[in-house]
């Protein structure tokens, strides 16, 4: 993990919140080219689930909802985890994520004392805020710890302005915060992320078949991304780590650095929520089915991923060190990002063999040529080209496009570099955009 979290500063992908302060615990930002994968990661998200069918529907619910939704799905009474401070060194920890000794007891990371905790006591995980100039508990509002529930109370105005019949889907990509006692390894546990979450809503009785269908949808989209089956498992929750609402859940998890973690939940949750919802309203949340002529609380199957984490995932699944060529004979290590196409925050890179002026009109050229065409061409030209083509391997761009003396003098042709085989084309500049297309293709088959 270190290696990645280096990686990151080093290329400005992610690093530390407010770090000339010193940075704050679990709060990262990510730098232009995260913000690129990020928004890749989305992309993909939103095209499977919105793009490619017609039974899914996209929402984007307020953070701030009324306090009430809280109660009503059981977050204020029941959203906690077990908080116990170390005696010795006064560190706080969740009691059930402490490391135990050869004897079997807790011990304290930082000081390595067992036994030296205080009794467990729950703590709410949820972010409290006020709405308005008062700060007293008429104005206090929750910090949204789920996007989940936006979709659910707002379940029956979607359905009826969008004409969809059960089976549908609401889904939305919106950001969530949850207190954590012990936010962890990088990006993976942290306050404030990004959720990726689907509603499916569906007839009782359909919702185990529905649940199967979306565990396979979901490993499927993964593995289309790239990420390697040996890494990716499924994992049914036993009976006693259920969550109160589900009917079953299934963890789609990813093989860490820091070993196996949950990458995606998903969970039949019954018709727990809208029961919730309509008898705390006291609205009516059912639907009613005209052609079977009866009415009913839909079942709802719910995928839910966390954007950061699924790019932490991704960047550890591209990730390789391996021998290559040195401009200068022999071999050197490379660091490479093998990024499916459609993630990779750089799609092209525009590298003029050298900073003279007679190549930079016809590079700028081939630049402003390629960005109507794909989204993240990069323009390089400070230092020396193998130089270059190892800072473009390790963010994963898939294809460096040089142009050099011979491109101006000559053939008005460039060369085109694959990251993964270093392998090397001659393109006419011409051609150029309707090569990378097929390239791409072929990439993405």
């Amino acid at each position: 993990m270190e290696t990645i979290v280096e990686l990151c500063k080093r290329r400005g992908i992610i690093f530390q919140s407010s770090e000339i302060y010193g940075g704050l615990r679990g709060a990262w930002d990510f730098g232009p080219l995260g913000v690129a994968l990020k928004e890749n990661v989305r992309d993909a998200w939103k095209t499977a689930m919105f793009q490619l069918r017609d039974d899914v529907v996209p929402i984007e619910a307020s953070i701030l909802m009324h306090p009430k939704v809280w109660e009503a799905s059981g977050h204020v009474g029941g959203f906690t985890d077990p908080l116990v401070d170390c005696r010795n060194c006064q560190s706080r920890y969740r009691e059930d994520q402490l490391p135990t000794n050869k004897s079997g007891e807790i011990y304290c990371p930082n000081c390595g004392q067992a036994g030296t905790f205080t009794e467990a006591r729950e703590f709410n995980l949820m972010f409290r805020t006020f709405v308005g100039p008062s700060e007293d508990t008429a104005a206090q509002v929750w910090m949204r710890p789920e996007t989940a529930q936006g979709m659910f109370v707002d379940f029956a105005h979607v359905q009826l302005t969008s004409r969809k019949k059960v089976p549908f889907g609401i889904g939305q990509i919106g950001r969530s915060f949850r207190n954590e006692i012990t936010p962890r390894n990088f990006i993976f546990r942290v306050r404030e992320f990004e959720q990726m979450e689907m509603e499916f809503f569906c007839k009782p009785g359909t919702d185990e078949a529905w649940h199967d269908y979306w565990i396979r949808q979901r490993y499927d989209w993964y593995t289309a991304l790239g990420m390697d089956p040996a890494n990716l498992r499924i994992r049914p929750h036993a009976e006693d780590e259920l969550s109160h609402y589900s009917k079953g859940t299934v963890d789609l998890e990813y093989r860490f650095p820091m070993g196996w973690g949950e990458l995606e939940g998903i969970a039949n949750r019954g018709d727990f929520d809208l029961t919730q919802h309509a008898e705390h309203s006291g609205k009516d949340l059912s639907y009613f089915d005209q052609a079977a002529g009866e009415r009913y609380i839909p079942y709802v199957i719910e995928p839910a991923a966390g954007v950061d984490r699924t790019v932490l995932a991704f960047m550890v699944d591209a990730y390789a060190e391996e021998e290559a060529p040195a401009a200068k004979g022999g071999t050197e290590t490379r660091t490479v990002l093998r990024f499916h196409p459609d993630l990779a925050p750089v799609k092209v890179a525009v590298l003029p063999l050298s900073k003279k002026d007679t190549l930079t009109p016809t590079a700028r050229r081939v630049n402003d040529l390629l960005k109507p065409h794909f989204r993240g061409v990069d323009y390089d030209e400070s230092g020396q080209i193998g130089r270059r083509y190892r800072r473009q391997d390790e963010v994963g761009t898939p294809f460096c496009v040089t142009v050099d003396f011979e491109t101006v003098e000559d053939d008005d042709a460039v060369t085109v570099r694959d990251r993964d085989t270093m392998d090397q084309d001659r393109v006419p500049i011409e051609n150029l955009v309707a090569y990378l297309d097929d390239r791409f293709a072929a990439a993405r088959a």
